[in-house]
């Protein structure tokens, strides 16, 4: 659906990344999602800092999420789950008052991304995305096949440096200034 490049003059840099699911049902055990992404993350090359499961809580959302983007070694955090609508899911009120910067087009991305595959059901998901600091920060829906779309049309080719026109590994270094 998307015009991909992979221009592999360029060397490429893996980066590593923290993934958290927010769920009251699921354990590290029983996260398909986050093993998953774990797979798809290790599998292109960058590395898994570490993998934790919280609560559908505001509070506990928050402060996992804080904790990591105060970590020098981690560049991007992925939350699974609690981007829908009922009750319990919180994890974009938890996550976007953090954002120093939102990233809208991530979420536009998503949604035309996500039609193709589930249909008008996208529009059930509130992914969201932004930058903390000098962390990139991404909540993804909890289902697998979001975490896997998420994943294959979007961040596996921005977390690419050799991916052209432009991805977020070039634009790294200058996210202080």
């Amino acid at each position: 659906m998307f015009p991909y490049k992979i221009d592999d003059s360029h060397p490429f840099v893996p980066v590593t990344f923290a993934i958290l699911a927010v769920s009251d049902t699921r354990t590290l055990e029983t996260d398909t999602s986050g093993a998953l992404l774990k797979d798809l993350i290790e599998g292109a090359g960058h590395r898994v800092f570490e993998r934790a499961v919280v609560k559908d809580d505001r509070e506990a959302i928050a402060g996992q999420v804080g904790a990591w983007v105060k970590e020098d070694g981690i560049d991007v955090v992925l939350t699974t789950g609690g981007t829908g609508f009922s009750g319990r899911d919180v994890t974009p009120e938890a996550v976007e008052p953090l954002f120093d910067k939102r990233m809208d087009g991530f979420s536009v991305l998503f949604h035309q991304y996500s039609a193709t595959t589930i249909g008008t059901s996208t529009i059930q998901s509130r992914a969201t995305a932004g930058l903390i600091g000098t962390t990139f920060v991404f909540c993804l829906p909890g289902s697998r096949g979001a975490c896997r779309d998420a994943w294959e049309a979007i961040l596996k080719y921005q977390f690419d440096s050799r991916h052209v026109p432009c991805n977020f590994i070039e634009v790294m270094p200058r996210l202080n200034e």
